[in-house]
């Protein structure tokens, strides 16, 4: 049995040797123009203005409060929140606390929703505030 794994593995690296220098000389060759990679198609259509991309990541993380998510602890700067979108974070989760008391988890996860919606639409996507921001420097 010895002896047969050992002649396989000898057929099997005679085998490799022999293709390496074609593989060698088609890989030094100049390649033609390939058409681009076709990615998998996206989850669903992906936020495109301020207030929908804020929406998208101000539910998100209000949303991970509520339901205790492992990474609702993080600070504002952690998830990526602007001053602003952290106060309707706040605003959205206090909303949707008092909605789960009274109506449950699925109908707070839709207030949540809500109130972000219309504040970060009424705000323009809340990403201008930040007490950490600094204005550019001027060039010179």
């Amino acid at each position: 049995m010895r002896s047969f794994g050992r002649a396989a593995a000898r057929a099997t690296a005679a085998a490799i040797l022999a293709a390496a220098p074609a593989t060698a000389s088609a890989a030094c060759a100049p390649a033609a123009p390939q058409a681009p990679a076709k990615s998998a198609p996206a989850a669903g259509p992906s936020p495109s203005s301020p207030a929908e991309i804020c929406s998208t990541l101000v539910s998100y993380w209000a949303k991970e409060a509520l339901t205790g998510g492992k990474w609702a602890g993080l600070d504002w700067e952690q998830k990526g929140l602007s001053n602003a979108q952290f106060a309707i974070h706040e605003d959205a989760v206090a909303a949707g606390r008092a909605v789960e008391r009274t109506h449950g988890r699925d109908k707070a996860l839709e207030a949540v929703d809500r109130v972000v919606a219309e504040r970060c639409a009424a705000e323009g996507g809340a990403t201008g505030s930040s007490e950490n921001r600094r204005a550019p420097s001027p060039a010179g």
